[in-house]
Formats: structure tokens, sequence, C-alpha cells
């Protein structure tokens, strides 16, 4: 899927929040603080949640990644919680919802539609391309480039980052 046709706006973010609740609303936010996989959130422990800090353990690609999230999302998914963190989750009643907010999200595209959202708003708003990388777990750079274009003015960086910060004057 490309990213353009698989991400939340964020008006429809605000809508998809307003509608689900329970466990299906806590993993959609974890999702869209972390850029997590629905399976890698619904599958979180307590004990995977530590300082402001989630680490997802069983990833698509075996290997554990700890993103930090804010102290209200940390709240919201763990507090006072032991064990499996989302047993009353629904996969089938989150992709329903979502089918309402966003009708048009291509077949099969529900699944990534939050990650894909949380990667794109990331770069919208001036992530780093690398931290972005690490931050969903990508292997290869190339994975991760689909959402460079999202920054805005990215190219700018070469002015502002420069040694001479833009001047002409050595």
């Amino acid at each position: 899927m490309s990213p353009e046709t698989g991400y939340l706006t964020e008006d429809e973010i605000k809508h998809l929040l307003f509608k689900l609740d329970g466990d299906n609303k806590k993993i959609a936010v974890l999702c869209l603080s972390t850029g997590a996989r629905w399976g890698e959130a619904a599958r979180l422990k307590a004990e995977h949640i530590i300082q402001n800090r989630v680490t997802f353990v069983k990833t698509k690609s075996n290997k554990q990644r700890t993103v930090p999230v804010s102290a209200e999302v940390a709240k919201l998914i763990a507090d006072g919680k032991r064990g499996l963190l989302f047993g009353k989750a629904s996969y089938s009643d989150f992709r329903q919802i979502l089918r309402e907010v966003k009708p048009d999200l291509p077949t099969g595209q529900a699944t990534h539609a939050l990650r894909h959202s949380f990667a794109t708003h990331f770069m919208i708003n001036g992530g780093n391309i690398i931290t972005l990388q690490r931050i969903l777990g990508h292997a290869r750079i190339e994975q991760t480039m689909a959402y460079a274009h999202f920054a805005p003015e990215y190219l700018q960086d070469a002015i502002s980052l420069n040694p001479l910060r833009g001047g002409a004057d050595a």
C-alpha cells in the first residue's frame, strides 16, 4: 500500500477515536502514538510499559523495538493493569468502524492504516526519516523512504543545516 492512500487525516483520526471505545480505542491511540502494527499492540502486556516507554516484543521482524510515549498515553493504556493489556480488543469491530470513517481505504489495508497515519503525520510535522526508520523497526531505509516526500520542504534543510547556514560569506 502506498502511504498516500492508507493514512488518515487529522479530522479522520478525531472521528475514528470518537467512535471507538474501550480496548479498541486504547490500541488505536497506542498505534497512532508509536507506529505499532495492530497485532503488536494487541499482544502487549503491562510489563512492556516502563517509564513511559513501550517495548514491542512480538514484532514482524522478531526484533524488539522500544518507543517512548507521553505520560498521558502510558497512563491510558497501562495504569494499574497486570498481564495482557487489551484482552477485550476486537480487530473486526475496529475495522468496521474504520471503514465507516474512511470508506475509500483500499481493501486489506485496515491493518496498516494507523501505522501509515503515524508515519505520514510524523514526516508532515517535521520528523527525521532516520528516527522514523528506527521507530517503525524497518531494517532498510528504503522501506521508510516512502514517507520522505511528506516532509514539508525537507530539502530546505540543505540551506539551514549547511556550515554557512545559507549565507554566502565565508
